[in-house]
């Protein structure tokens, strides 16, 4: 007899799957969920409302929940917002997390992922394109390149550069260096080096 009923093994697996779960993570919260049947319920619930109503913003590449053609994000729907200055974020959770800060007002493109050799990923197959478009059609007088510090995040910086050179658009990176609070015998190499070459005048 089989220890685990096959639709759990199923939910398991699909579980385990996720970014941040594995077997075990996953174990303890379908476990946990079957053992309190109503929030099963809930979730279930939730899940249908968001797969029925979520969309993908046709213009910034953001999650959407309405149904215009095509549907727009709460922030391109903000006509109080900067739309000559672009942030390229590589996903949704990075646009999240920028806006938690409150100190940006302007618009946003979201690449879906970065360019990776050894992923297969190339310029196409994220939203550089896209971005490209946008540039040349909304007036767009600056593009803040808010990506990661690995090496795909840096790749991907540099094909951006290289396909809006020519087209009068002033692009900038966010400062790299040392977090606010951080004391400098904890600091990584790599951070030190960012911080040191990214240094300003105070006097």
């Amino acid at each position: 007899m089989a220890l685990v009923p096959l639709p759990l093994e199923k939910l398991l697996r699909q579980l385990g799957r996720l970014p941040g779960l594995g077997p075990r993570s996953a174990q303890r919260v379908a476990l946990s969920l079957l053992q309190r049947p109503e929030k099963l319920g809930e979730l279930q619930k939730s899940l249908a409302e968001v797969a029925a109503q979520l969309a993908i913003c046709g213009r910034c590449g953001n999650l959407a929940f309405n149904h215009n053609a095509p549907p727009l994000c709460e922030v391109c729907s903000d006509t109080s917002r900067d739309s000559s200055v672009l942030c390229v974020v590589e996903g949704v959770a990075d646009l999240w997390a920028l806006e938690r800060s409150g100190v940006f007002d302007g618009g946003y493109h979201v690449l879906g992922g970065v360019v990776s050799a050894l992923s297969g990923v190339g310029p196409e197959d994220v939203r550089i394109p896209q971005l490209v478009r946008r540039v040349k059609d909304e007036g767009v007088s600056e593009v803040i390149l808010a990506l990661g510090a690995s090496v795909d995040g840096q790749t991907t910086g540099h094909i951006i550069l290289e396909r809006l050179a020519g087209l009068g658009v002033n692009v900038t990176s966010l400062a790299k260096g040392m977090p606010v609070g951080a004391a400098v015998d904890y600091m990584d190499e790599g951070t030190l080096s960012l911080a040191l070459q990214g240094r300003q005048k105070v006097a």
